[in-house]
C-alpha cells in the first residue's frame, strides 16, 4: 500500500538550559546546555504519517549541524515476532526458540544500565552523596564518575562515591578526551586504588595508536579502555578493534550516521569478542540508543556478561515515548517508531531564541 510522499520538512533548533545546574559538566564541557537539531519530515499521505530526527549537540553544534540530519521515520512494531534465518526446517525451529528465550529475557528483565546522574564534574560534594544515596535506594549497581580537570580534586570524588557505594559495586570513570597518552598512563595510576572497571575517552578519540599505548599500559592495572561515542564511522571502529585498543565499544546512536551503521559496528564487536556498552544521555540518546542494545542481545552477541548501557536522568519528560528504566535497567519499548517524537509543547517552549523559555532567560542576561 503506497504510503505517500515527503511534502514538507521542518528542522528546528531545540535548547534546554541544563548548564544552569551543572548537569552534563565534564573536564571538556565545563557549562553545556543540552540541545538537539531536530527534523520533522511530513508526508502527503491521508493518515498524517510523520518521522522525526535528532542530532544531539551542545547548542552552538546546532548550527553547523543540519548537514549531519538523519530522520527516524516510524517503523511497525515486531517484539512478538522472532527472526528466522534461511536454515532448514529443525534449525528454523531452534532459531525460533532460541530468539524468543533472548525475547523473554528482555521482557522481564530488561537490559542492564549504568548511571552517570550521580557524579557530573561541576555537582558540589553535598550533590553527589545526595544523588548517589538516591541512587542506591533505587537498586543502581553501577556508576561513573566524571575526571580529567584536576588529579586531587578526582582523588577526593572519586574516594567520596567510592565509600558511598561500596568496594562491591563497579565504578567507571570518564575523562572526556582530557588527557595525552603519557598524562591519561599517569592519571590511572593514580586512580587505581578506586578499581575503576574502564577509563573512558582518556584521549583524541582520534588517536588509535594512543588508545592502544593507553590500553596495553592499563592491563596491569586491571582497567579497561573504553571509548567511542565520538567516532563517526565504522572505519574508525575497525582501526580500535584491530589495533586492541579498546576492552569496551561505546556506539553512538547519533555520531553514527543511520541504523545501519550502528548495526554494522555491532556485527564487528561480536566478530572481535568486545563488549558494547553504548553511550547515551544527552537530549533523546536513551531513547534511541535502547533499540539498538536490545537488537544486538537478542539478535547479535546473545550475552551480557560486561555489557552495560549508559543512563542519564534528565530530559525524558520532553519526549512523546520516554524510555522505562526498572530495577537499573532499561525495558523493551512497547511503541512503534524509534523514539524520537519530541512533544511539541516541549520543542515550542524551548526553541531557541524565540522560545519562551529562552526568552526569559536572555532577558534576564541582559538586564
Amino acid at each position: 500500500m503506497a504510503r505517500g510522499r515527503i511534502s514538507r520538512l521542518s528542522v528546528r533548533d531545540v535548547r534546554f538550559p541544563t548548564s544552569l545546574g551543572g548537569h552534563g559538566s565534564d573536564a571538556m564541557h565545563t557549562d553545556p546546555d543540552y540541545s538537539a537539531a531536530y527534523v520533522v519530515l511530513e508526508t502527503d499521505a491521508g493518515d498524517g504519517l510523520k518521522g522525526y530526527g535528532i542530532t544531539f549537540t551542545l547548542g552552538k553544534g546546532t548550527e553547523v549541524d543540519w548537514s549531519r540530519e538523519r530522520g527516524g521515520a516510524p517503523g511497525n512494531s515486531s517484539h512478538s515476532e522472532c527472526g528466522v534465518g534461511p536454515v532448514g526446517e529443525a534449525g528454523r525451529k531452534a532459531s525460533v526458540e532460541v530468539t524468543c528465550g533472548y525475547e523473554e529475557q528482555m521482557l522481564m528483565h530488561g537490559y542492564p544500565a549504568y548511571t552517570t546522574s550521580c557524579a557530573w564534574l561541576g555537582y558540589s560534594d553535598d550533590t553527589l552523596k545526595q544523588l548517589c544515596a538516591a541512587a542506591l535506594k533505587d537498586g543502581w549497581t553501577r556508576f561513573k564518575v566524571k575526571v580529567g580537570a584536576d588529579l586531587q580534586d578526582d582523588m577526593r570524588r572519586c574516594r567520596l562515591i567510592r565509600d558511598m557505594i561500596g568496594p562491591e559495586k563497579t565504578l567507571m570513570m570518564d575523562a572526556n578526551q582530557r588527557w595525552d597518552v603519557p598524562e591519561a598512563v599517569e592519571w590511572m595510576s593514580k586512580l587505581a586504588e578506586f578499581k575503576p572497571l574502564w577509563i573512558e575517552e582518556p584521549t583524541s578519540p582520534d588517536d588509535i595508536l594512543g588508545h592502544a599505548a593507553i590500553s596495553k599500559a592499563l592491563v596491569p592495572l586491571g582497567i579497561g579502555v573504553a571509548t567511542g561515542e565520538q567516532c563517526h564511522n565504522r572505519v574508525i571502529f575497525k582501526q580500535l578493534l584491530q589495533a586492541n585498543a579498546l576492552q569496551f565499544l561505546q556506539i553512538d546512536s547519533c555520531r553514527l550516521g543511520s541504523v545501519n551503521e550502528n548495526l554494522s559496528v555491532l556485527l564487528m564487536a561480536k566478530k572481535f569478542g568486545i563488549p558494547v556498552c553504548p553511550h547515551a544521555g544527552g537530549v533523546g540518546l536513551c531513547e534511541l540508543v535502547q533499540h539498538l542494545i536490545i537488537f544486538d542481545y537478542i539478535s547479535v552477541s546473545a550475552s551480557l556478561k560486561n555489557r552495560m548501557c549508559e543512563y542519564v536522568d534528565h530530559l525524558h519528560e520532553h519526549f512523546k515515548y520516554p524510555v522505562v528504566i526498572k530495577q537499573a535497567s532499561y525495558m523493551p519499548p512497547k511503541d512503534a517508531g524509534y523514539s524520537t517524537e519530541m512533544k511539541e509543547d516541549s520543542v515550542r517552549k524551548h526553541q531557541y531564541p524565540d522560545g519562551d523559555v529562552w526568552k526569559k532567560l536572555l532577558a534576564a542576561q541582559e538586564n
